[in-house]
């Protein structure tokens, strides 16, 4: 028997009661069942709690954080002109827009820069490393965009079964790994804050951590509790004696979904492996630099050299129904005080990395045809001092941070506002977390219609409409 038990007594995000449990018995299909308030009965209950139609507008969010502090000026805005000690220490790199470069590790990026945004006059007006700040528009304690996402549309796809708000760590795209603990790690779990939300709406993180996950128990005999593959070699076979004919004629409309959920939505999701090799190699990050070189120091204890896979598993994630991914990639925070590297060399690796990543993936979303379904941001918690300090390094800094917008409809191809010639403050309209909290939700959501569902908090509305979105990048 293969039961999934969720034991705490609150409701969910759609009013549901989170106790459910799910049974599927491998003698045979015809003794598929459930005890008590089964996986069909929840299923059934989120249809009819289901937002009105229109609400959803059908589209995904990825978001990349950044954590510790990307420095804006190596990022999208480097000064070549500034004095050295200002101006970007990797050099820069022309873009497809005359006159617009980009810092010198970006050069795939730069050579893709007609097809996203990027706003240089946005900054998180946080100097700190308080991410709930950031994710949630801008209160500490607020509630992040991916957990009102999931109060919205419910923390399981009805369809899919796959969890609507997950976070993707490095620890879950490689079995095993188990990175060093630092400030980031305290920090991590304000990245998918729910507030007032509740502990439904957390991120359910497939890595071993979060709420969510641990609020399940996944039992099977013990001759079945094998590795990771051994248990997706199972659901493989339940879901090959389904197949055969007349098995699943006696099952209810909800039954079959139930089943759905196990065999075919969750279970293969999650499995970025079962990509083409080909695809799988254009993503790969893990050769360009050895993870012992950055978390040797203090400060980048949980960075990682997986972020392509990361954001390939986010892809398949949004491919198979989930609203609103949450990539992580730690180990921003340049100092260059003991605790990472002088001169802030770690930007060369990393900085590499996100151009591989980020570029890999906006090219595989446009190939698919996907770039009006999945929006792509990519931020931190703040930026860094526009001046180097004495060891060659960036300060904690919050009046610019770096903001790259791709997809989700939104106008791409701009370089949205500016800032002075030092990189040290906003010469246009300056952007907060409240207008890219705006901006996501006008993606995610129909707000006007929205205002109508009975079933949304009155303040949830309230926070969709403090600020306005980003006007520049209105949806197309």
């Amino acid at each position: 028997m293969l039961q999934i038990m969720d034991r705490l007594p609150n409701r969910g995000c759609q009013g549901v009661s989170r106790r459910s449990f799910l049974g599927i018995g491998t003698a045979g299909l015809g003794a598929l069942g459930v005890t008590g308030l089964g996986l069909p009965w929840l299923l059934a209950q989120r249809a009819a709690h289901a937002s009105a139609p229109g609400v959803l507008r059908d589209r995904s969010v990825v978001l990349l954080f950044l954590q510790g502090g990307p420095p804006h000026l190596e990022f999208f805005d480097p000064k070549p002109h500034a004095p050295v000690e200002i101006r970007s220490v990797t050099g820069e790199i022309q873009t497809r827009h005359p006159g617009i470069l980009f810092g010198g590790t970006f050069p795939r990026l730069a050579a893709l820069a007609d097809r996203f945004s990027v706003v240089r006059s946005y900054g998180s007006g946080n100097a700190d490393h308080t991410y709930g700040r950031v994710v949630s528009g801008g209160e500490t304690n607020g509630p992040s965009a991916g957990a009102i996402y999931a109060r919205v549309r419910g923390n399981t796809h009805p369809e899919t079964g796959i969890p609507t708000n997950v976070l993707v760590l490095p620890e879950g795209v490689r079995e095993g790994l188990k990175l060093q603990s630092n400030f980031e790690t305290g920090a991590l779990p304000t990245l998918t804050q729910a507030g007032t939300l509740g502990s439904d709406c957390v991120a359910f993180n497939p890595s071993g951590g979060g709420q969510l996950k641990q609020d399940m128990e996944l039992r099977l005999p013990a001759e079945r509790l094998g590795d990771r593959r051994s248990l997706l070699a199972g659901l493989d076979a339940l879901r090959r004696r389904a197949d055969r004919p007349g098995q699943m004629d006696a099952l209810s409309f909800y039954q079959q979904q139930a089943f759905e959920v196990i065999t075919r939505g969750v279970a293969q999701a999650f499995d970025w492996q079962r990509e083409d090799p080909q695809t799988i190699a254009r993503y790969d990050t893990t050769g360009l630099f050895p993870m012992e070189e950055l978390t040797r120091w203090n400060d980048m204890r949980r960075a990682s050299n997986l972020l392509g896979h990361q954001l390939l598993l986010a892809r398949r994630l949004c491919e198979a129904g989930c609203g609103f991914v949450t990539v992580s990639d730690c180990g921003w925070d340049y100092h260059a005080n003991g605790n990472s590297p002088k001169n802030m060399a770690g930007i060369y690796p990393m900085g590499g990395q996100v151009d591989h990543a980020v570029a890999t993936f906006i090219e595989d979303v446009l190939a698919r045809g996907l770039e009006q379904k999945i929006l792509l941001v990519v931020t931190g918690e703040m930026g860094r001092t526009p001046r180097l300090n004495g060891n060659g390094g960036r300060d904690h800094y919050g009046e610019l941070t770096p903001l790259l917008l791709f997809g989700g409809g939104l106008t791409m191809g701009q370089v949205v506002g500016q800032s002075d010639g030092q990189a040290a403050k906003a010469t246009s309209e300056p952007f907060r977390p409240g207008h890219l909290l705006a901006t996501i939700l006008n993606v995610l959501f129909d707000l006007g219609r929205l205002r109508l569902e009975p079933n949304v908090p009155r303040d949830l509305l309230k926070r969709a409409e403090a600020h306005p979105p980003i006007a520049s990048l209105g949806l197309e």
